[in-house]
């Protein structure tokens, strides 16, 4: 048995935050978004679960990867939450991402493969004494409904991103080296495109308003940033975007 409490110490609430496509529209307004694709060796343990909720792909030199693709708040790693508050609380605690909700699981992986996640990293403060409520026995997640609430979702996405990633793939065809390039990377790589091209791929939403929400929270997570030198590539995706976004407005 293993246990786990959240301590509200705001440490996880920093840096990339994996959405589904229903809480990236939500939250348009809040968060920068992008579209993250991970690819994932075949001989990975995450490679089946990424396969079902994600796009498999032959890489130019012929090796199948499955890919996960996620709309994520395009933060970077040391800086906090826009939604989080001084005292480390959620400012959008009622309507928070289903990923903040199922944390610390993770439903791109299989449920038997969750135990490492309940280790927290250097200098978290989550409670995983015996004092801590139980949250998993053996391979089995104990209070799974939020877990399976955000794979759901997922799995009901599945469709729709695997016939954006077809069409991004046909239409940018420098994109297949950019992931054949990221799985060279040790430990994995990520390939980061805009949220505009998933966007234009949603044809009974408001492009528009979601556009103009978007080009707000772009601007102002550019005004975070400041001058710091080490997120140049985020302050340059963070216009390059913006610009796209306001081809849709």
């Amino acid at each position: 048995m293993r246990h786990f409490r959240c301590t509200a110490c705001g440490k996880c609430c920093a840096g990339w935050l994996p959405l589904t496509i229903s809480d990236a529209l939500l939250h348009a307004g809040r968060f920068p978004l992008a579209v993250v694709w991970t690819p994932v060796r075949q001989a990975a343990k995450d490679f089946a679960a990424t396969e079902r909720l994600g796009f498999t792909f032959r890489t130019p030199d012929k090796k199948t990867v499955a890919v996960r693709i996620c709309p994520t708040a395009y933060i970077p790693p040391t800086m906090t939450c826009p939604a989080l508050t001084a005292d480390n609380l959620c400012a959008i605690h009622g309507a928070k991402p289903l990923r903040c909700k199922a944390m610390p699981f993770f439903p791109y992986r299989d449920e038997g493969h969750q135990a490492d996640l309940l280790i927290p990293r250097a200098g978290w403060d989550c409670d995983v004494s015996p004092l801590a409520p139980s949250v998993y026995d053996g391979k089995t997640i104990v209070d799974r409904a939020d877990f399976d609430a955000e794979r759901a979702e997922l799995l009901a996405q599945a469709p729709l991103i695997r016939s954006y990633a077809q069409r991004l793939l046909e239409t940018v065809p420098a994109m297949g080296g950019s992931l054949a390039k990221a799985l060279l990377k040790p430990g994995g790589g990520h390939v980061a495109v805009s949220f505009a091209s998933l966007l234009r791929h949603l044809p009974n939403e408001d492009r528009s308003r979601i556009a103009a929400r978007q080009i707000g929270a772009l601007t102002e997570a550019s005004h975070r940033l400041g001058t710091e030198s080490g997120w140049a590539e985020y302050r340059r995706n963070y216009q390059d975007w913006a610009w796209e976004m306001e081809r849709l407005t």
